[in-house]
């Protein structure tokens, strides 16, 4: 912790939250957004289904790349920089974007947008702990995962609204808008969290060290595929949502909206418990409810669709209480990630986030293809891979039995 940190933020926890929240928005708003003018884009630019696709891929191999990058630049120059170069980046490339003419540019500033958006999901989290307490940073950690939860319902809306009314340069013209205020933001409010006396030195050796200390520590490896890896069971069927919702359940477009409630109602309800349940269990019985709940809720759910055709009645009730059992024990594991080498807060939380996003483009690019015309291979992957966390943290608790054993306030 910095030691000075009661001085460095002085308003309410909450308000931290949402600042920090918002920085993480950045990356599924660039996404999400965009998303509804898919058809547009491509009759505008003249543009190929792979080539639109490559604009997706193109941001999602940036964002996935640079987040190896976002943590450790931030232990060596301080958290504040990297945030706001990372802001005015994103906020040139999606400049770039609305104004691109051609299928071509807007790839290349697409990556760019990958490249930067990251920035600020990677640091917030070190942010968060290099200021406050294991306790007040899991309540704050999850706060944060609150807020964050709205971002996937709120971006599609946006980004529908304005294709339907203006056009898709609209969008990019509101994403350069966001960044510019966030840019504004963190600039009048975001405090500097890392002292100089604990900054490490950037040169190729020292960085070479910090990732293979890291890479090569089981307890790190583990923990993080414990929180990276489980959140793809639901993700999945966010990425498999037309095949899902319009093919096996029925609904009509107008009516997704309900699985993505669902689900956003899980996450913020899993997150608020696990703020209210900081200070109060050991983090290791949180994790394990977590995980409980999460397996009983995958087993019903791949039970289910054995024996029942499935019917928008049912079936998407599990992957909403899914989504809760997540939410509940991912801002602990974070926080544990993140306490395993205090010397290196921000590298650990930019591996921590590259497992996430390979996974998460591992599920996108090949697993969701294969399974999503099938409700039960859908649920028979959703349960292996959240088996790949829980399989992961019981190795883990029985290998390391002290980690997460003690309440911590």
């Amino acid at each position: 912790m910095h030691p000075d940190a009661h001085n460095l933020w002085r308003g309410p926890r909450w308000a931290l939250a949402v600042l920090l929240a918002l920085l993480g928005m950045v990356g599924p708003f660039s996404i999400d957004t965009y998303l509804p003018a898919f058809g547009a884009i491509a009759r505008s630019l003249d543009a190929t289904p792979i080539e639109m696709q490559q604009t997706l891929s193109a941001y999602l191999f940036g964002f996935a790349f640079m987040t190896l990058f976002h943590g450790s630049l931030s232990d060596s120059f301080g958290r504040r920089p990297v945030v706001l170069w990372g802001l005015a980046v994103f906020t040139i490339a999606s400049a770039g974007c609305a104004m691109a003419q051609s299928i071509g540019q807007l790839i290349f500033f697409r990556a760019l947008q990958g490249l930067s958006a990251g920035a600020g999901i990677v640091v917030s989290r070190a942010v968060i702990r290099d200021i406050y307490p294991p306790a007040q940073a899991q309540q704050v950690m999850s706060q944060v995962t609150i807020f964050f939860g709205v971002a996937p319902a709120i971006a599609p809306m946006v980004g529908g609204w304005l294709s339907a009314h203006l056009n898709w340069h609209s969008i990019f013209w509101f994403l350069t808008a966001v960044g510019v205020f966030l840019w504004i933001a963190n600039w009048r409010l975001l405090p500097e969290s890392l002292p100089p006396a604990t900054r490490q030195p950037l040169h190729m050796g020292n960085l070479m060290r910090g990732y293979w200390e890291l890479g090569t520590s089981p307890r790190f490896v583990l923990l993080a595929l414990a929180s990276g890896v489980p959140f793809n069971g639901m993700f999945l069927y966010v990425l498999s949502a037309p095949a899902f919702l319009g093919e096996h359940l029925h609904l009509a477009p107008t009516e997704f909206y309900w699985f993505f409630l669902l689900n956003i109602l899980g996450i913020m309800g899993g997150a608020w418990a696990s703020g209210r349940l900081a200070g109060r269990i050991a983090p290791k019985r949180q994790i394990r409810h977590g995980f409980v709940i999460m397996l009983a809720m995958g087993l019903l759910n791949l039970g289910a669709n054995l024996l029942f055709p499935a019917h928008v009645a049912w079936a998407m009730l599990p992957i909403a209480i899914f989504s809760f059992g997540w939410a509940l024990m991912v801002p602990v594991v974070t926080l544990l990630v993140l306490d395993l080498y205090p010397h290196r807060r921000g590298m650990a939380s930019s591996l921590q986030a590259f497992v996430g996003s390979t996974a998460n483009g591992l599920v996108a690019g090949v697993v969701a293809p294969l399974v999503m015309h099938s409700t039960r291979l859908l649920a028979l992957a959703s349960l292996l891979m959240m088996c790949v966390g829980l399989v992961s943290w019981i190795y883990l608790h029985h290998r390391w039995p002290e980690i997460g054993r003690s309440v911590e306030r």
